[in-house]
């Protein structure tokens, strides 16, 4: 008993590891993202005010995503489990957001066309602001939410923010 305990031990730490690992190399297999007549690598982010532009690194990026967990429950008429998220936009620059573009992978499955709301999913995928959000003001947040199948948290990156 107290070796299979070992061996399941062994088992969840290799599936840990082996699913961080994809969520690295999902991101870092997308093509690099346009930054005016640049590219960003994976890992950065277009960060352009007027006619500048340039890659900063995620970490050093005054925007951030937080991500609140609102919950999950198990449908009695086809047995799949879903999650609802909100995901909260801080602009902590002391300009105004004009323009954002969030990036996802595979994770963000949703569970129909009508599970995301307050933000817009383009034909790539990318996530932006409605056109009734016009900007997401200095020192300011905006929410959008979502419910997937599953309970994995969906890999989201920003890719690309643009200041007034």
């Amino acid at each position: 008993m107290k070796l299979l305990s070992i061996i399941l031990g062994l088992l969840l730490i290799i599936a840990f590891v082996s699913a961080q690992d994809s969520t690295e190399e999902t991101f870092a297999a997308r093509p690099t993202y346009p930054c005016g007549s640049n590219s960003c690598d994976y890992g950065h982010v277009c960060r352009t005010h007027g006619n500048e532009c340039g890659c900063v690194p995620h970490n050093k990026c005054e925007v951030t995503l937080k991500f609140k967990f609102i919950g999950s429950w198990v449908d009695g008429s086809c047995g799949k489990t879903y999650t609802q998220y909100d995901v909260i936009i801080q602009n902590g620059l002391n300009r105004n957001i004009k323009d954002i573009y969030i990036g996802s992978d595979y994770t963000l499955r949703l569970r129909d066309h009508n599970s995301i709301w307050n933000i817009v999913r383009l034909p790539n995928g990318v996530l932006t602001l409605p056109s009734y959000q016009q900007s997401i003001n200095a020192g300011a947040s905006y929410t959008f939410g979502f419910i997937i199948e599953g309970t994995q948290r969906p890999n989201l990156r920003i890719l690309a923010v643009t200041f007034f």
